[in-house]
């Protein structure tokens, strides 16, 4: 089996290298492919990239300017190869043998399309933090529901994976939406199948005060309310949506 992972990156030369050793570090019996779209760095993230892209010919890598992270994670995804696809940001992580762990729940599982796992949190320098954020999402995400789904993002971005073939039925991440194109693509895929949930961690999000997500944490749940409304058409999901973001945004700015 082979796993094509693409990481996209924009000026990310303090995470990029833990991010890159993440992911060509994984051990197992399958095939890997690792791509990499950057988005034209001037911080000196190329240099580093050239230089892991020379000692390991399975990454593949590109640099030049886009239309933002859903237009790179989409162009690595049209060059992937492989059986199963996923991406990883550029300041996040793989753990130890995660890949492992996956394909062997894919090739005993012939007829699951998608999975995902738990994800720890961790600070810039890599030490766990938000453990009670961690514990929540695990709770919630112990048992898959496409309605629970509508209600609450409980799906980490960095821990799922899905099969290829997806791509042509269910199309690839939509380049007009840039804070919470993850959960409009758990949205459309779990619509359709369900996934397989990993009982162990096998990635881990960075949060720190310069990323996407917080910073604009208000935003970003606000957006989600707004996809789950697209995707559902249950007025009791919507307003048990928006009163759970308006709980998580209270504590999201306590714990800030």
């Amino acid at each position: 089996m082979k796993v094509s992972i693409i990481t996209p990156s924009y000026n990310q030369k303090n995470f990029i290298a833990q991010t890159i050793e993440s992911v060509i570090n994984q051990r197992g019996d399958f095939e890997l492919e690792y791509i990499i779209i950057d988005g034209s760095s001037t911080d000196g993230s190329i240099d580093i990239i050239k230089k892991y892209a020379a000692m390991d010919a399975r990454i593949k890598w590109l640099s030049e300017e886009d239309r933002g992270q859903s237009h790179a994670i989409n162009k690595g995804l049209k060059m992937a190869t492989g059986d199963i696809v996923a991406y990883l940001n550029s300041d996040d992580v793989y753990l130890k043998d995660a890949l492992k762990k996956l394909v062997a729940e894919f090739s005993k599982q012939k007829d699951l399309k998608w999975l995902y796992g738990g994800c720890n949190i961790i600070d810039e320098s890599g030490d766990e933090t938000r453990g009670i954020i961690t514990k929540y999402k695990e709770w919630l995400g112990k048992k898959y529901s496409y309605n629970k789904l509508l209600v609450v993002n409980f799906i980490s971005q960095p821990a799922v994976f899905w099969r290829r073939d997806l791509l042509d039925e269910i199309g690839f991440i939509n380049e007009d939406e840039h804070l919470v194109m993850d959960y409009e693509y758990w949205c459309r895929l779990g619509k359709k199948y369900q996934p397989y949930k990993l009982t162990d961690n096998i990635a881990a999000f960075r949060s720190y005060t310069d990323n996407k997500s917080s910073q604009g944490f208000v935003k970003q749940f606000k957006r989600e309310a707004q996809i789950a409304k697209k995707y559902s058409n249950s007025f009791i999901l919507n307003i048990l949506h928006l009163i759970h973001v308006g709980g998580i945004i209270m504590i999201y700015k306590i714990i800030s």
